[in-house]
């Protein structure tokens, strides 16, 4: 089997994360899944002086395809399914705990493990006809753990998720863009001049108020009335703020530093 590849480009402000596996669909193996996780950390480190952050599958057939099949023949027991969905669980966090704004390239299939990483940025753009479902009661027959059935419930609605876990539907694009979740639908041949021009607007947002505004949404995923004065107290603290304040009276452009 080959292993593939999560390979990491930094180009400027932008970095581009591509699952590189065509010829499987991009199915994440182990080494790509601790290949993401690798290259979330380095992203983190240099935060700021990354202002987003594009993933994609390679080929332009599919986003992600799941986890390799084959991988599962290796499960003995019960507790093997446990400890995947946790490695898992862990490595969609990797990208939902990223501090700059992420965005998920969709064209083909975002399948299982897939839609679960798709799910985990902050939109999702898709070229027409992509899919996106967990079709795994028609397929694998195995299941989601609560934490991922959570993630996908709170951004994409409980009545989609039902109805793509317990009838395994693979909604388009089109259908869940009238939701809002997925953002735009782009031709093909101008995907990458759609990406490069909404990386070139991310760049120049205010860096702490994206940070401060992903991670209230991450604590509030977890509980409504999380504590969110360290956040508040770093943000109107910082040189940005007077930054912000100062440019905007003054009628000119901010010059964010991220401090």
């Amino acid at each position: 089997m080959s292993e593939g590849s999560t390979h990491l480009r930094i180009n400027g402000a932008v970095a581009t994360v591509t699952f590189e596996r065509p010829h499987a669909r991009n199915a994440m193996t182990w080494r790509m899944y601790e290949e993401l996780a690798e290259n979330c950390a380095l992203i983190a480190a240099q935060s700021s002086s990354i202002r987003a952050v594009v993933f994609r599958g390679a080929g332009g057939k599919a986003f992600v395809a799941g986890t390799d099949i084959e991988q599962f023949r290796a499960f003995a027991s019960g507790r093997d399914g446990v400890a995947y969905e946790a490695k898992v669980n862990a490595y969609v966090e990797a990208v939902e705990n990223l501090p700059v704004p992420t965005i998920a390239m969709v064209e083909g299939w975002a399948v299982g493990g897939g839609l679960a990483l798709a799910n985990a940025c902050d939109m999702r753009i898709a070229t027409p006809g992509a899919r996106f479902g967990v079709p795994i009661a028609a397929t694998l027959g195995n299941c989601l753990s609560a934490a991922n059935i959570r993630r996908l419930s709170s951004r994409l609605g409980e009545a989609w998720v039902r109805r793509m876990l317990i009838f395994a539907e693979m909604p388009a694009a089109e259908q869940l863009s009238a939701c809002g979740y997925v953002s735009a639908i782009v031709e093909p041949d101008s995907v990458d001049s759609h990406i490069a021009a909404l990386c070139e607007k991310l760049t120049r947002h205010a860096p702490l108020t994206i940070q401060a505004t992903k991670e209230m949404f991450r604590r509030l995923a977890l509980d409504a009335d999380a504590d969110d004065t360290d956040l508040i107290e770093i943000v109107y603290g910082s040189a940005d703020f007077r930054e912000g304040v100062s440019s905007f009276t003054e009628k000119r452009p901010a010059n964010w530093t991220g401090s």
